[in-house]
């Protein structure tokens, strides 16, 4: 990708980042990056294509990279941790004056006007989901959890308390340090519920 083009996208994210996808029109881009929007419409046909290319680039969330029949709850929940800590440390390392409900918002705005992006979140949780419910089985197998429970709502809730650390920037007004060790604790206590 071109010099220019890397910079059309970083100037944009900070707009869409700060007002919002409709709040922020091509003039205002094409103002605070200093080109024409004739320069503008080389690189992006549309405001939709920019935006799309600045989700592409700020918002990456991919999978939890693991094996689930190697890996206990316990190791899970532990590399959840980590995952947590490094999307939130490159989403912050990006934005210079980090304010979590904005981050919020440009996600809800990446929901509406980014074609596809719901539907290929949905299945990113589906998929985190179904693993998540494979390591919950094979740790009734192991005996490292209790026989009885529902692996599959368990998941769901495994899933639920990681993505509450956005609850505890956005609501609680918590560092993204202090909301990591409350997810860290929130996780164990969770854990140990499941204990046999």
């Amino acid at each position: 990708m071109s010099d220019a083009k890397e910079y059309i996208i970083d100037q944009a994210y900070g707009l869409f980042l700060g007002r919002s996808y409709e709040a922020v029109s091509i003039s205002e881009i094409s103002n605070a990056i200093g080109f024409t929007k004739g320069a503008l419409y080389h690189h992006f046909r549309n405001k939709e294509e920019l935006f799309k290319a600045v989700i592409d680039k700020y918002l990456i969330i991919d999978e939890l990279e693991f094996e689930p029949e190697q890996t206990t709850l316990k190791q899970y929940l532990d590399l959840s941790i980590l995952k947590a800590q490094k999307i939130t440390g490159q989403l912050i390392s990006t934005i210079p004056s980090y304010i979590p409900l904005n981050l919020l918002s440009l996600f809800i705005d990446a929901f509406r006007h980014y074609p596809g992006f719901a539907a290929n979140k949905e299945d990113l949780v589906k998929s985190e989901i179904n693993k998540t419910t494979k390591v919950l089985d094979l740790a009734i197998e192991r005996g490292e959890i209790r026989s009885d429970l529902n692996t599959l709502m368990i998941a769901e809730m495994i899933f639920t308390l990681n993505t509450g650390i956005a609850r505890n920037l956005i609501h609680n007004n918590m560092t993204t340090q202090t909301a990591i060790e409350q997810m860290k604790v929130q996780l164990s206590e969770f854990y140990k519920l499941l204990q046999p």
